[in-house]
């Protein structure tokens, strides 16, 4: 059984609370319940960590090497200025691939969303789907596993 990890960034924690009309209604324990029927029903063994701190999610990333198969990472704002996170999964991607995922199009927000500094080191970018991004996500990673 392939083991996914679904990790978040700083303030998805306050998904379901905070500009429902971008991000939706429901919290990201709702999202994480609903990923982990999705993902165990196409033979994944799925896993899920959040934090509002980037060195946490560095320590995780390092980590991922040896206890997941694949990294489902949605890296909120960090995704648009934290090399620190980009070279985090640089260092790992040849052991474990990574797939960028944001529930919002990060393409039609704020300007400063539009660039990601961690895309080029995830096997794709996946963007505007709501909380499917991430299913998008965990199908492509079984794909490629």
């Amino acid at each position: 059984m392939k083991k996914i990890l679904v990790l978040n960034g700083p303030n998805l924690n306050m998904t379901g609370i905070r500009k429902k009309d971008v991000y939706g209604a429901e919290t990201l324990e709702d999202i994480n319940s609903y990923l982990k029927e999705y993902g165990e029903g196409r033979g994944a063994e799925m896993f899920f960590y959040q934090s509002n701190h980037e060195g946490n999610l560095i320590d995780i990333i390092h980590k991922s090497k040896d206890e997941y198969d694949g990294v489902v990472i949605n890296a909120g704002a960090y995704t648009h200025y934290s090399y620190a996170i980009r070279d985090a999964i640089e260092c790992v991607n040849e052991f474990t691939p990574f797939v960028e995922v944001h529930m919002s199009d990060i393409h039609k927000r704020e300007g400063f969303r539009h660039i990601s500094v961690i895309t080029d080191v995830c096997i794709e970018q996946i963007s505007g789907f709501g909380k499917d991004s991430y299913k998008m996500g965990i199908d492509l990673l079984l794909k490629i596993m």
